[in-house]
């Protein structure tokens, strides 16, 4: 099947635009890419006027289960919002995490996303199988999913904050993350579903966990990643409990590295941003999350300035209710001035973020992330016709500084799962209806 999609502006964001561009697409793969009017042979024309066609967005953390207990602790920091949380999650099974992260899928493919990690860590004794859950959302939606295997081994009677009976142990950890890298994980380059290796947290993991979990995922050639200097407490309590930040934590246990990813790294000390730089570690910036949370702005230009890969996230649907990473170009970017006036991130460095950024993190920087012949057809094309985006003339302006736009068209190896700004197969009804029951059955509990 070759498809040509023309008419519209495209941003390759590998650094060619084209005013009135074409993408051709040959079966899963990108064909071509160019100015004007494309004279090959083609199955399939998507008209892209009025449009802005860009990669897909590429989302490097989230929380699906989420989804279910949005609205809850809204005045809370994070450690209160944890502490009132934890006890809900802990009720969690199968059937409610599906319907979550079908909802939280649903929600970021209609805001241009692509490719999904999420850091699940919750894993009740009689939850079921969580992994599976994750995984058979993913089907419905259509999009790539990143399963970060997470853990916690470290409950309230050893001085974390979830409750024991929310816990693993250590070889249960362990031993649950190298089956689900066994049974899941596909490291072809074509992939839809992959397996990560997450410890929680510092202060919700022991060091043994960290280690062992460093060890386990560079045996199996998967990914680390982790939550890591998001606050101030974080960042006392190890100070308190191992001598040293969060970042030499990391550093000191192998966890800064080309193959880990870091979720929101607030604060970092210029030390330790030259360390992210000079080890190749990723970033995933959570703009929203960290402003709902109000746990600080996280240092992007002093990051991207030492060579940093970031990245975006959405974060869990409990600390950033509006689920959608579209959005998050706008308010990274607002973020970057607030810290650092207006050269603090400029609108191509927000989509970058965006999509080669979080490509990056995530190991797929060779298939994901640019519009370029031979890689993946993971596409988004922005609506920018209408009355928000009247007058403004440089298309990428208009997706990062205006309102996210509808999407027209969203291609994941260049199978459409969203068109005219609805799901392509899934059905957004029956799974807000689902959502709605599970989250009724997940707060009766309480």
């Amino acid at each position: 099947m070759r498809t040509l999609i023309t008419g519209g502006a495209v941003a390759t964001v590998s650094g060619e635009e084209y005013a009135n561009g074409y993408v051709v697409v040959d079966n899963d793969r990108i064909a071509d890419v160019g100015e004007g009017v494309y004279t090959g042979e083609f199955d399939e024309r998507v008209d892209a006027s009025g449009c802005l066609v860009t990669p897909g967005l590429i989302n490097t953390h989230h929380h699906l289960y989420q989804w279910a207990t949005r609205g809850m602790a809204a005045d809370h920091t994070l450690f209160q919002w944890l502490v009132a949380l934890y006890p809900v999650w802990g009720r969690l099974d199968a059937e409610i995490t599906h319907a979550a992260a079908t909802a939280g899928l649903a929600r970021l493919a209609l805001t241009g996303c692509t490719t999904v990690a999420d850091h699940h860590y919750v894993f009740p004794r009689d939850g079921g199988d969580q992994v599976a859950a994750l995984a058979s959302a993913r089907q419905r939606i259509g999009v790539r999913l990143h399963v970060v295997r997470g853990s916690m081994d470290r409950g309230e009677s050893d001085g974390g904050l979830p409750p024991d009976n929310l816990v693993e142990t250590t070889e249960d950890a362990l031993s649950g993350t190298e089956a689900a890298i066994g049974r899941f994980h596909d490291d072809s380059a074509e992939a839809h579903l992959q397996i990560a290796v997450g410890p929680c947290s510092p202060f919700s993991v022991t060091e043994r966990l960290m280690s062992g979990a460093a060890e386990l995922a560079r045996g199996k050639g998967v990914r680390l990643h982790t939550h890591l200097a998001e606050t101030l407490d974080e960042e006392q309590q190890c100070l308190a409990e191992v001598g040293c930040t969060p970042a030499e934590y990391a550093d000191k246990l192998g966890w800064l590295a080309e193959d880990v990813w870091l979720a929101h790294t607030v604060h970092l000390a210029p030390d330790a941003i030259r360390r992210f730089g000079a080890t190749g570690t990723g970033s995933a910036h959570c703009a929203t999350s960290n402003g709902r949370l109000g746990t600080g702005i996280a240092p992007v230009r002093d990051l991207l300035d030492a060579g940093v890969a970031v990245g975006l996230g959405v974060d869990g649907a409990a600390s950033s209710e509006s689920g959608g990473l579209g959005e998050e170009l706008h308010q990274a970017l607002l973020q970057a001035r607030q810290r650092g006036g207006p050269r603090g991130l400029t609108t191509r460095e927000a989509l970058w973020m965006g999509t080669m950024g979080g490509a990056r993190c995530l190991g797929r920087a060779d298939d994901l992330g640019s519009i370029e012949p031979g890689k993946l057809a993971d596409l988004a094309v922005w609506d920018l016709t209408g009355l928000n985006y009247a007058g403004i003339t440089d298309p990428v302006a208009a997706l990062v500084l205006g309102t996210t736009p509808p999407v027209r068209r969203l291609f994941v190896g260049g199978k459409a799962v969203v068109e005219d700004a609805a799901l392509r197969e899934a059905d957004e009804s029956e799974i807000a209806s689902e959502l709605t029951a599970a989250s009724a059955r997940l707060r009766e509990d309480r």
